[in-house]
């Protein structure tokens, strides 16, 4: 049996350019939106939503391309950048009878979530970002042998072919890495739900590259065009991350700060995987953001 989100509902939900998302869909109240990172599902919310679901509405897709979402084929960057991916999650909460509604993201749910308040501003109310610099910043501060804890960021980069290849070849090799070396705590992430991380994973080789190799290229050219524009992040923001900035040479409250004016930032002592890891400081750190 698959592990799920207890008493949540499962739901596919048409988002236009006949695409369709899977969603998880549980409690009642005010909507909050959760996107889930890389390499994973809906399901590494499970013990955070479970806890808004008691007075917040709760939804957690699986992005395009990932999980038990249809997976598009990638004719241009434009099928996995993160505006489209954003817009995705905009239609969704609209299918479901959200107009605006809190979003929070981790890994490359976390730029979803971003461009989703850059763009739909009108539309996130509150927006939350866990362990994970903005596209720009993170190629401008990965340099020097310190970039090779990123060497995933180059791989999957790299023109449509070698990249899918040597995934392709060893997929539970590859990113059974990052679910190991990731965690700090091993138990964080039993047997049943890796082995569900990896078989959405080897199912979605594609359409992971696809949207890593977007953030190397229509990504960045969103990102530079709304900083040179000014645009800024104007709802409440919280982000959370690891101490990895200070090992890396770079500020990474600042480099917040110059997008999300309303910041508040928390440095966690946890694993990449910290809605897993330490979901008790997750909730409360959403729950914060929500009643600012």
């Amino acid at each position: 049996m698959n592990p799920r989100i207890e008493g949540f509902d499962h739901q596919r939900v048409p988002v236009g350019d006949g695409v369709t998302l899977h969603a998880a869909v549980g409690g009642s109240g005010s909507p909050v939106v959760l996107l889930h990172g890389f390499p994973q599902t809906h399901l590494m919310w499970r013990h955070v939503a479970a806890d808004l679901a008691a007075d917040h509405t709760v939804i957690c897709p699986d992005l395009r391309g990932y999980g038990a979402s249809d997976k598009p084929a990638a004719t241009d960057q434009s099928v996995y950048s993160k505006r489209t991916m954003a817009a995705d999650v905009v239609a969704l909460a609209r299918a479901l009878g959200h107009e605006r509604f809190a979003l929070a993201g981790h890994d490359r749910g976390a730029l979803v979530a971003v461009r989703a308040g850059l763009d739909h501003p009108d539309v996130v109310t509150h927006l939350a970002a866990l362990d994970v610099l903005p596209t720009l910043d993170m190629w401008e501060v990965m340099r020097g042998t310190s970039a090779a804890v990123g060497f995933h960021l180059y791989l999957m980069a790299q023109p449509p072919g070698l990249p899918e290849r040597l995934i392709g070849a060893s997929p539970d090799a590859f990113f059974g890495h990052f679910l190991d070396i990731w965690t700090r705590d091993p138990d964080a992430i039993p047997a049943d739900v890796r082995d569900a991380y990896l078989a959405a994973s080897r199912e979605a080789v594609p359409s992971i590259v696809a949207d890593y190799r977007a953030s190397a290229g229509i990504d960045v050219e969103h990102d530079a065009a709304d900083r040179a524009a000014g645009t800024r992040l104007r709802m409440p923001v919280t982000v959370l991350q690891q101490d990895w900035g200070a090992a890396l040479g770079f500020d990474a409250a600042a480099l917040w700060r110059a997008w999300a004016p309303d910041l508040r930032h928390t440095t966690v002592s946890c694993g990449h995987f910290m809605t897993e890891e330490a979901p008790a400081e997750v909730v409360k750190a959403l729950r914060e953001l929500l009643d600012r």
